[in-house]
């Protein structure tokens, strides 16, 4: 039988609760100083772990720790330094203009809107939905990742491997205050629990509530 909206409200209410008590210090893993280093660690983490990201950026923010100096870099200087988190040279191209983009169009600031955000070199809806919550603790909307993107698949919350229609889909059964949140105990707990090759079913707070449960 179809579960209905209001259903998966009070399915997705449940979960959300048990899960922010299970994990009450879930948090951004990316570290970072300033928002623009939040923004560039993120631009950096696309295909690559959070922790590889962690053990590049402190290099890469030493030598180019704003907008202004990352406008200026060498391209051949970011890709070295930013070489194993992958794509590199695409990565070093889109962080770069980003930086002259934020310089010339927004005076050096960063842009509060999704809108804006998303015309900047390497910024999609993930990256300024990071952004946006973390930085500025703007709920404009919701991050999905890998970790969200599979968990919201087993929960049967979602049937999409898309992010933005798994995005479109979720912000209906989440309080729009809970959205930064949300991402951030969902990734702890597919990190530690739900693991994609090996979930400790038995283990989950939330297996009553998860139709894929290998414990039900």
């Amino acid at each position: 039988m179809r579960e209905s909206k209001i259903k998966k409200q009070e399915r997705m209410h449940i979960v959300l609760s048990l899960l922010k008590k299970e994990y009450p210090n879930a948090e951004c893993a990316l570290h970072h100083s300033t928002p623009f280093q939040l923004l560039i660690a993120t631009i950096l983490s696309a295909q690559c772990t959070d922790a590889r990201v962690n053990i590049v950026t402190p290099t890469l923010f030493t030598a180019f720790p704003d907008a202004y100096s990352m406008s200026k870099a060498k391209l051949t200087d970011v890709e070295e330094i930013i070489h194993s988190t992958g794509f590199y040279k695409a990565k070093a191209k889109n962080i770069i203009a980003c930086s002259q983009q934020i310089i010339k169009r927004f005076n050096g600031e960063l842009p509060l809107t999704i809108e804006e955000l998303t015309t900047l070199p390497g910024v999609g809806r993930k990256t300024a939905n990071v952004l946006l919550g973390n930085a500025f603790g703007i709920n404009a909307g919701i991050t999905v990742d890998t970790h969200v993107t599979r968990i919201m698949n087993l929960l049967k919350f979602v049937q999409s491997t898309d992010a933005v229609k798994i995005e479109m889909n979720l912000i209906p059964l989440i309080p729009q205050d809970d959205w930064t949140v949300f991402t951030h105990v969902i990734i702890q707990h597919g990190r530690e629990i739900c693991i994609a090759r090996r979930p400790k079913c038995q283990d989950c707070i939330i297996s009553h509530y998860c139709p894929s449960s290998l414990s039900r």
